[in-house]
This record gives C-alpha cells, structure tokens and sequence, in this order.
C-alpha cells in the first residue's frame, strides 16, 4: 500500500482501520503523480472529477461543504512520499476559506479570531507554496503588526488586526503576481494538489532523495484531509513527539507541544513549544489518551513513532505517525531493547539499523551547541567522516613541524599525491579544492580513518603565499579552521569535538550480524596501528595491504628514490639491499598484530614519478641531497613522466622491467613469516599480489620469478612456509580472460577503483569535475567510483568470477576496492558468492552489517 498512498496515507488508513481519532479524507496516489508528469506537468479532467468525487464523500460524511458560507469545510493538502522525507515536501493548511466563508467559519465557530487567525495562515501558506511568492514578504507585515502593537506572540493579535493582515497578505499576492488571491475553494484544492506533485521535484526533495538513496520515480501522494484546529483557544494546541527519544533510544516518550496553535508553528519555532510531560498538567485526560495512542501504535508498527497530533477543545486527533529518524546510538539502542521487549526478531533487528549511520559512532563528532554558533566558510565533498580542527598549513613539512611543537594542524592542498603522506598522517584533518570521493586524499584518508573533505572548489590555495582564498577574503597560514567530514562543511576557527563511545548495545547488534553473514569481512590496512584498529573493530584478514604507502616515510625516502636514480641493475640492487630490512620489519609487524589471520600483501604499483619531487625548488633540494646534479635528476623526472601515469608504467609492468623490485620484496614477505614462525611460533600463509595484470603470459613471467625468490629464502633459512600468489582483477581484459588467468592465480581480488576506472575510462582523479552534473541529469544514478556498477564493472566480475571457478573450483574471490565499504556494493558481492570484502578499517563495522543485511535479504541456497 505504501507504493501506491505513500507513508503518510498508508499509515492513515491503517490508524483509521484499528479505530484511531483519525480526521476523515482521502489520497490522492503517487501514480496520479508519476502521471501528471508524464503529461506534461498538468492535471487531467479524469483527475479533477475523481477528486471532487472524493471531496463530496467527505462533505457528505462530516455534514460540512468545501466553501460553504454557514458551515465551511476546510482541508489540509499535504504530500506523502513512499519513504519518509520530513520537511522536503509541501503543506498547505485551512484550505476552503475564502473572503465569504471566513465570515461562516467565525458565526459558526462564534470564534472570529480563529476564523481570521487561520485565514491569514492559509493565505501565507497559499501563496508561500502554490503560488510561490516568497515567504519573508508576508512574515514582514506579521512582525510589522506585533512591533507597531509592542506585542511578542502571534497570540497576542486581536480578531481585527487577523483580518487587516488577511488583506495586507492578499495585497502581497496582488502587487507579486497580478491576480486576486483565488476565492473559488475548488480551484483551490486543485492549485494545492498540483503544487504538492510539483514539490516531488523542488531542490531540497532531489538532494534528499541524492543523499538517502531514494529512487526519483516514486512520486508523492497527495493527502487531503479534513482540518481539525490546535488554534481555537487554550483548550487547543498541536505537537510532535517520538514514542522513543531519538537522540539516545531511551524508552521515553519526547516531544513538544504548543497551545493555541497550528502544526506549522512547533515546527518553525513562533514560539516556544512545551515539553510533553506538561500537557499532563494542563489537559490530563488528553495527555493519557495520548500516551496509550502512543503505546498502541508503537505495539502495532513494533518500531519508534514520530507522531503528529492536535487536540481540538480538549479532544485528540492523530494527524500522522511514521517510522521516526534517529541517530546511530538511538537506532541500536533501539533496536537491541526492542529485540529484549519481545516487539521485533534478532533478524529484523539487523534490518532496522543503516550500516553507513554507523559512521556517526566510530569517529570524533563535534559539540551540536558549538557548531550551531559557527561561521561557515565554504563547503566540499564529504570523503572521511569525523570531525577536525586546527590551523590551516600547505605543505606537509609544515604539518609536520607544527605537530612536532604541539600544534594541531589542518593540511590544506590543492590535491594530494603520495608525497605528502607524512603531513596526511601528521595532521587533524585533510581539505582539498580538487579531487572526488576516491581521489588520493579521500582513499588515504579514509583508511586512515582521518576527516577528510575534498573537491571545495570555491578555496584558492597559494602555497607559494601561504594564504587560501574563500569569496574574495583571504586567510593566512595558521589561521584556525574545522572540518566535518560527514557533511563537507568548513568552519571559520576551532569547535570543541567529542570522542566516539562504542555503546554496550553496539556490540550486541554487531555480534547478531556476524552469526548471520556470509561475507568474511577483510581491512585495507597498511601500517601496524591501522591494522590494530580494523581488529578492534572485527577485521577478520588484511584483504589490501599496499607496500607503497611504507616507501614514504622519512627514514626511507631517500633509498627509494637512490633506488629510482641508479643508472644499472647493480646500483638498483644496492639500494633495494637497504629496503630490504625495512621492508621487512614492516611485515614483521603487520603480521604480528593480525596473527594468524590471513594478510593479502599488494607488490609495488604506482609509477616510479610518484616517489620524484615535481617542483623546481624541491628538485633543486633532492639534487643536493643526493649529491647528483640538478640536470641529471630533471632528466630522470622527465624519463620517468607519463602522459597517462595511470594506464602506463606502474603495476606488474615496473617488474618486467625491473624484477629486482618485487624480488626484495617477496623475500621482505617470506622472510618476516619465517622469523615470526621460528620466534614466536605464529604461522603466516601469506597472500602475495601482482597488481595491474592483463594476460596470462604477464603473471607466468612474474610468477615465475617469485617462485625462485620464494624457494630461495626457503632453502636459505632451512624452513619451509606456505603461501599463495594471486592478482588484482582490474584490467577488463584481466576479468573476461580470468579462465586463462586462474591457471596461475590461486585467488583474485578485484581492484574495483582501477576496474571501474578503465571500463568507463573516466579518470577517477579528475571525475569529480563532472560526475556530479551526470547525476544531477540522472545520466548516472550514483557516482559509479562510489557505488559498484552491477551493469557494466559488476558483470566484468561476475564473468571473471564464474570463469576464475571453472578453472580453480577453489579459488578464493575478495574485493578490496573502496567498494568494500559500501553497503549496496556488499550486497551485490554477497549475491555473487565471493569470499569476502575489504574496506578502510573504520567501515569494517559497516561492512559487517551490510553483509548481514545481504545475507538476509537474499539468503543464498
């Protein structure tokens, strides 16, 4: 029912079944909606006569007429989306009066400031909404009214001053829209109902939809429903209130009421509303007739209600209740209470909590009465939830030297690259004016578990000036700034922050998920402390641990780029002599925290550049420290530059060319395990992956030299070790020749940025320029580097996959893109069978609770 009347509707009718005070009316469908447009964005003769068919049951059924000039009805005109959307769509109050039937409404009510009071709402609401003017213009004459009578509320105003403000507001709508204000109530209704259709399509409704994954094509409905009046007097009043508090989950009821007033006033805050308790005291009988609604329609929903209701002349309406929104600790606390009251199943428990709300619960969020009082400066990509404040600098050297002297710092770039991974690891949070959610900055961030935000394209960063520009002001290195990462807003100075709390019922819920997943649940971690938080957090294996991310260190740098710069084999092998026992440590201590849980170890991917200064002034510097001569080391940087880096010399490719590399450090690999077996008897079966490869003949060759360091190392040390060799799965060629591939791969994982990146040749670094306008035209339905594309990357792994079997029944199939973290993108892993998903450690919690929800709405046979 909910497709076709809405929530809103649906919800009505079935308050109204089970013999709720609901006031009588009747919807209008979201098929009449999707139809509306389809015509054109116009109302059809069939349309109108069943609406006013509709209409005169009601009339018939509450004794009043629509305009009528001794007994008026008047109706609420209100949208009905088929998920909840508060406050994205339209309301139109107290339609049916006009000039004749306010008069009816005050003999009839023997009320004339109620007749007027809500005649001067209609009109604003009317002419806010349907006709479109804006709002202030009538709020001015309103504050106009109260300042000349020295009065604050709205209540204060007498019958005559409602009555000159019904004709100041229909003056507004004159001189706005040269028309009268409409006093036939018929065209009325219907003026209403087509403005609600079209407020399905106002902004604020699209980015909602954006933001929550609620498909375009659903349409409102339109419900129309006799109007019952919080504004008659003090025996009167309107409120909202949850059957749960929505912040915390406490089994409370919490909300607000106001006396003499209509829905609208609570929600704009005219005045203040009263606590729910308080109604106890003014209106008992009222009150407990409202508790019991409450208890009832939380038993019957079995989940919290966000209740709208009126009490007219002490007797209680229920005007709306839906699923009410929550916060994170409230979703589970809820959720997990409930499964004890015996309302709801572990299973539906699982159900009713978001996986991507859980991100509110893992990282620092800042005080919500602090930031109401700050400056907002500019706003960008939302790329790594959290919340992070400290001054602005550009450089990552200068990041790190405030750190050393006890400052925090905020690292502002234009975009990132590798080379400022000190400063990202040094810093409180990251801001970039380029770059989208899978940029350098956003990946790194987000495995980091860092606040991050990206793509703020209205900053102009000056690194040679130190100083960034916001709307013509600029501001200075130093100057204090804070990020939310979970909503891309940039604040003006320092807001206090709070840490995250992993309540009691989070681990209840978390454990539920992990008896009914089907879906290992891997961490992209390439440091120790990384690797600490995703086991925290449950990380059953490392499915991507990328070896570049240790060559830029400080203590390494400089080797790795002797490296780059050796002019022959033996020079080359010099250097990787030295990486060698770093690299190894490195392993030595990944492998240690992760115990015997299984680590996917990537060799050596982005292009040699990457690790070369790109500057003048730095390669001036790097030249003197490496004592070679400026000219030789700009030749090397142009040797070395790609006009496409990220189809070019990287990946499995820099071995053909150079197997020296992935020969440290599959020794670096083998090695560690080996020491980690013989001293502290833990047994490591490594996973070693050739990243980038293409055809068969390309892993043959590789695979072949790390078979003979491997049994090198093996024969060296006298021990035997197990591992495994495998590949990314992230060239299309890769994915629909995996038959052939799986010959040599004993399991893939498929890299789902590259794969995604190739198969619809976007530049992942450079999309964030344009995929926005691509899905604000609905030419995409999400950015596909976000959200895996099941049509045209989901097949590409669909075929590799089954092709990979065919091969290697036992193959094991992972995936360890930034997918791996994305709810939608589990499910579809889920329902391909794969072993697992890895993701940045602080979605691991994410991820488990995705693939429960996987599991359940598509259990596997």
């Amino acid at each position: 029912m909910k497709s076709l009347l809405g929530g809103k509707g649906a919800n009505l009718g079935e308050m109204t079944k089970i013999g709720l005070p609901v006031p009588g009316g009747f919807t209008v469908t979201t098929e009449a909606c999707n139809e509306y447009y389809v015509r054109g964005a116009k109302l059809w003769d069939e349309l109108k006569e069943e609406i006013f068919n509709h209409l005169a049951e009601l009339e018939g059924k509450t004794g009043k007429k629509l305009g009528d000039l001794d007994n008026p009805l008047l109706v609420s005109v209100r949208s009905g989306s088929v998920f909840s959307m508060p406050g994205m769509m339209d309301t139109i109050l107290n339609l049916g009066l006009n000039d004749k039937s306010v008069v009816g409404m005050a003999n009839a009510t023997d009320n004339k400031r109620f007749a007027y009071d809500s005649y001067r709402r209609f009109i604003q609401m009317f002419g806010d909404v349907v006709l479109e003017i804006p709002k202030y213009k009538f709020d001015t004459i309103l504050h106009r009214r109260k300042n000349d009578k020295g009065i604050e509320h709205d209540t204060e105003l007498t019958w005559e001053d409602l009555r000159d403000i019904s004709e100041l507001y229909k003056e507004v709508v004159r001189k706005e829209k040269n028309i009268e204000f409409p006093q036939d109530t018929r065209e009325q209704l219907l003026m209403a109902t087509e403005a609600v259709f079209k407020s399905w399509n106002n902004p604020r409704a699209i980015i909602y939809r954006r933001l929550n994954d609620i498909p375009n094509h659903l349409g409102t409905a339109v419900n129309i429903q006799s109007m019952v009046f919080g504004n008659m007097g003090d025996t009167c009043g309107t409120g909202v209130a949850f059957t749960r508090n929505p912040s915390t989950g406490e089994n409370l009821l919490y909300g607000e009421f106001l006396l003499n007033a209509q829905g609208e006033d609570v929600v704009a805050g005219i005045r203040t509303p009263k606590p729910i308790a308080e109604l106890d005291r003014l209106m008992p009988e009222a009150y407990q007739q409202f508790v019991d609604v409450c208890n009832l329609l939380e038993k019957h929903y079995r989940d919290m209600q966000d209740i709208e209701f009126t009490i007219e002349n002490k007797n209680l309406y229920v005007l709306q209740t839906r699923n009410g929104k929550r916060t994170a600790a409230a979703a589970i606390n809820i959720a997990v209470e409930m499964v004890e009251e015996g309302l709801i199943t572990k299973e539906e428990a699982i159900m009713r909590v978001e996986p991507n709300q859980l991100d509110q619960l893992l990282h620092p969020t800042f005080d919500s009465e602090q930031l109401a009082k700050s400056t907002l400066l500019t706003k960008g990509l939302p790329a790594s939830s959290g919340a992070a404040s400290g001054k602005a600098y550009f450089t990552p050297e200068d990041v790190v030297h405030a750190n050393s002297l006890g400052e925090k710092a905020i690292l502002l770039r234009t975009d990132t690259s590798p080379e400022d991974l000190e400063g990202m690891v040094a810093c409180q949070g990251i801001l970039t004016a380029r770059g989208g959610m899978t940029s350098h900055a956003a990946v790194v961030a987000r495995g980091m578990g860092k606040c991050c935000i990206v793509g703020a394209g209205e900053i102009r960063i000056d690194e040679e000036s130190k100083t960034f520009t916001i709307n013509g002001r600029v501001y200075n290195e130093g100057h204090a700034i804070s990020l939310d990462g979970n909503t891309g807003d940039v604040y003006d100075g320092e807001i206090p922050t709070k840490s995250p709390e992993l309540i009691g019922n989070f681990e209840v819920l978390m454990a539920w998920a992990d008896e009914i997943r089907k879906l290992k649940i891997r961490t992209n971690a390439d440091t120790p402390k990384d690797t600490k938080q995703a086991i925290i957090f449950g990380a059953e294996g490392i499915g991507l641990c990328r070896t570049e991310h240790m060559f830029f260190e400080e203590s390494r740098i400089a080797v790795v780029r002797q490296m780059i710069l050796s002019r022959n084999v033996e020079e080359r092998k010099d250097a990787l002599e030295q990486l060698l026992p770093m690299q190894r440590q490195d392993f030595i201590e990944i492998f240690r925290e992760m115990g015997s849980r299984p680590v996917t170890v990537r060799l050596l991917d982005p292009p040699l550049h990457e690790f070369l200064p790109h500057e003048e002034e730095d390669i001036v510097k790097l030249a003197k420290k490496m004592n070679i001569s400026v000219s030789q080391l700009k030749n090397v940087v142009a040797e070395l530059k790609e006009v496409n880096p990220m189809l070019g010399h990287r990946g499995c490719r820099l071995a053909v060319t150079y197997p020296e590399i992935y020969e440290m450090q599959v020794r670096a690999i083998l090695e560690a395990a080996i020491i980690l077996k013989e001293e502290e008897n833990l047994t490591v079966i490594p996973e070693i992956m050739v990243p980038l490869v293409g055809q068969l003949t390309e892993l043959k060759y590789i695979k072949n030299l790390m078979i003979k360091t491997a049994n090198e190392v093996i024969q060296e040390k006298g021990v035997k070790i197990d591992y495994l060799i495998g590949t990314m799965i992230e060239v299309p060629r890769a994915a629909i020749t995996a038959d052939e591939i799986a010959e040599e791969a004993e399991f893939f994982s498929f890299g789902t940025n590259d794969l995604t990146q190739m198969t619809f040749g976007f530049s992942r670094d450079d999309a964030g320029r344009f995929i926005g306008e691509y899905v604000e035209k609905n030419i995409l339905e999400k950015d596909p580097f976000q959200r895996l594309d099941r049509a045209g990357v989901g097949k590409l792994i669909k075929i590799a996959a089954d092709l990979g079997k065919q091969t290697r029944p036992n193959i094991k199939l992972g995936i360890c893109g930034e997918h791996g973290g994305d709810p939608s993108s589990i499910e579809f892993c889920h329902q391909l069978g794969l072993d697992y998903v890895s993701c940045s450690p602080f979605r691991v919690p994410i991820a488990r609770l995705a693939a429960a929800q996987a599991a359940l709405r598509l259990p596997q046979k």
